[in-house]
């Protein structure tokens, strides 16, 4: 099992790249930075790549609506490039409010768009030509719909590192999940509850699985959870409270009233009532009685927090359910223990 984690997208970059190589030395694989509307995370990305060796380096995830195809391909190569082949191109639907509210794009059609991703930039990495005549982006270039009529094929200048750079979707619904069992290197959802897991998430990874490309390898499951070994008890209340104000955030925050995604996936791990609860209160402005609704269960079986038994039990939980790649969110204070944290784990899981 790997181990990775999210680096935020909301503080200064300079200042994790600095520890980053700690971070290396103690046994992280993988850095996952998203990209909300916050600093595009292709920047920082480029510059991680030069303040690193080993570790690998992934969007988490770039949404499809406001590059095209050709400009995510592209981009992936460069990243590929600076960083010696440790890039993997993340890449997802986002929502409404981002993709209409902050960038004033239509947000439809995305499981078309993700597969036509998906299909051209791999014909790009391939420096195939790319045609523009696909459903979703790549539309005749003629003056009938408003082009000079002068658009012509080209492929890719430079010849990439891989000409298969992996990618990976999010995805929570069945129809993406099963898009990305199919089609992708990996797969992360938002939440992973390995409980759950296979009642939520097993019919989308089976059809999906049963289409695959053997080329591709086996599916690279992406478990977003929480960590922190502690072994005090105000320590471990602190750290589940940091669980719970991040879900009630996403749960209750991100998306409106009757469409949110995140709160979707908290109904179908089987807690439709207290969801909504949460959703409600926080969409009331009531943030603190929102993360207080978050169930006790649902905190700590999306999360490895508690003594190093209890942390070994739950990444057993969580390798039983098939993850094979953890994104960590570290919740303890300070670096040093943070470092401690992540050693722990990579004890555990070898």
């Amino acid at each position: 099992m790997r181990i990775g984690m999210p680096l935020s997208y909301s503080g200064g970059i300079t200042d994790v790249a600095a520890r980053l190589r700690d971070y290396e030395a103690a046994g992280v694989d993988i850095v996952f930075v998203p990209e909300a509307y916050s600093y595009d995370s292709v920047s920082l990305l480029g510059y991680l790549a030069a303040a690193t060796d080993r570790i690998g380096l992934a969007t988490s995830v770039l949404n499809t609506y406001t590059r095209t195809p050709s400009l995510l391909a592209m981009t992936a190569a460069g990243l590929d490039h600076v960083s010696g082949g440790r890039f993997t191109l993340g890449i997802g639907a986002s929502g409404p409010q981002v993709v209409e509210g902050f960038h004033g794009v239509p947000y439809r059609a995305p499981l078309g768009r993700a597969r036509e991703v998906a299909g051209i930039c791999r014909a790009v990495w391939r420096r195939e030509e790319v045609r523009h005549d696909g459903t979703h982006f790549q539309v005749p270039l003629s003056a009938e719909r408003g082009g000079s009529g002068q658009g012509k094929a080209l492929k890719l200048i430079n010849t990439p590192v891989r000409e298969r750079i992996p990618m990976m979707l999010g995805a929570m619904g069945d129809k993406a999940v099963a898009l990305a069992a199919e089609l992708f290197e990996a797969w992360q959802p938002m939440f992973f509850l390995p409980e759950a897991a296979d009642a939520v998430f097993g019919a989308g990874l089976g059809k999906g699985r049963a289409s695959r490309d053997a080329a591709l390898g086996e599916l690279d499951v992406v478990a977003p959870s929480y960590l922190a070994v502690v072994d005090d008890a105000d320590e471990e209340a602190a750290a589940l409270s940091q669980v719970r104000e991040h879900l009630a955030l996403y749960v209750g925050g991100m998306g409106a009233r009757g469409k949110n995604f995140y709160t979707d996936l908290v109904v179908r791990f089987g807690y439709e009532a207290e969801a909504l609860r949460v959703q409600d209160l926080y969409l009331a402005g009531r943030r603190a009685e929102a993360a207080a609704t978050v169930p006790e269960p649902l905190v700590r079986g999306l999360a490895l927090v508690g003594s190093r038994a209890v942390v070994a039990e739950r990444l057993a939980a969580f390798a039983a359910a098939g993850a094979t790649t953890l994104n960590l969110r570290l919740l303890a204070a300070g670096h040093d223990r943070r470092l401690r944290d992540v050693e722990v784990v990579r004890s555990l899981v070898g």
